[in-house]
């Protein structure tokens, strides 16, 4: 039987070392999809509850809301003050969604952003539909959010996001500018405008042609589960792996030392 060398029980006991470390990183990234897992149901758990709310109502008083909690607001809308987010698609569709602010009658100054619609971007030599909004006061029912939902936009990886409006605001031209992602003080600071800390998903109405029809959060837990048991077994696998080579390394003595009269 051939013996096991000193050489090869260092390679052997490097290979347990990375099978170690291998399995840790299996954990960590199966932990990882619990974790995950956990903030889906949570998320679920939230919408199913803010659906099942009474609706809140709106005015110059509403704190930062819960999200998916449905809600109203009445008011006029500030249709100067549209703005167009970018690279929003629908059903493979490329588009944008139509926020404009809606002055609350309350308090002279004080909006709520709501999210008005989806638009389909339009093939060159068309053009936008007139977007403007119906005028006198309203009536919005829609769905709270804490800010208007992002996109990853790779300018804000060297501190120039694309969320820069024109100055001077709004435009004179009248034609409503198209940003990617809107943070609400970016629209308080060019608008001047006192804006609500949430904004108004609007439900499905009748308005100038949009479709609400929005893209909610994942809510598949399930598939985070699978993933989680999946980098489980491949730590189970690699912990095993290392046990079996520490074992045939170990059960085998080493190869014993010639003696001196044999090298001569």
């Amino acid at each position: 039987m051939i013996q096991q060398r000193p050489a090869s029980r260092k390679k052997a006991l490097a290979a347990i070392v990375l099978l170690i470390l291998l399995a840790a990183v299996c954990i960590a990234a199966g932990q990882w999809q619990l974790r995950r897992a956990h903030d889906r149901e949570a998320i679920r758990a939230a919408r199913l509850a803010g659906q099942q709310a009474p609706a809140l109502t709106l005015t110059a008083a509403t704190p930062d809301g819960p999200d998916w909690h449905r809600a109203t607001a009445r008011g006029h809308w500030l249709n100067p003050f549209t703005v167009l987010l970018d690279n929003r698609n629908l059903k493979g569709q490329p588009g944008f969604w139509v926020a404009t602010p809606l002055a609350l009658p309350d308090a002279p100054g004080t909006a709520v952003l709501v999210l008005r619609g989806w638009v389909a971007r339009p093939l060159p030599p068309a053009s936008l539909p007139d977007l403007t909004a119906i005028g006198g006061p309203v009536q919005v029912h829609g769905t709270l959010l804490h800010r208007v939902p992002r996109l990853f936009d790779l300018g804000s990886l060297t501190g120039h996001p694309d969320t820069t409006l024109p100055q001077p605001f709004p435009a004179p031209d009248g034609v409503p500018p198209r940003v990617q992602n809107l943070p609400l003080d970016t629209l308080a600071a060019a608008s001047g405008l006192t804006l609500l800390p949430v904004v108004l998903e609007q439900a499905p109405t009748q308005d100038a042609g949009l479709t609400q029809d929005w893209p909610g959060p994942s809510e598949n837990a399930s598939q985070n589960y699978n993933y989680a048991g999946q980098w489980f077994s491949f730590a189970a696998i690699a912990l095993i792996a290392a046990a079996v080579t520490l074992w045939r390394t170990w059960r085998r003595p080493a190869a014993p030392q010639k003696p001196e009269s044999a090298r001569s």
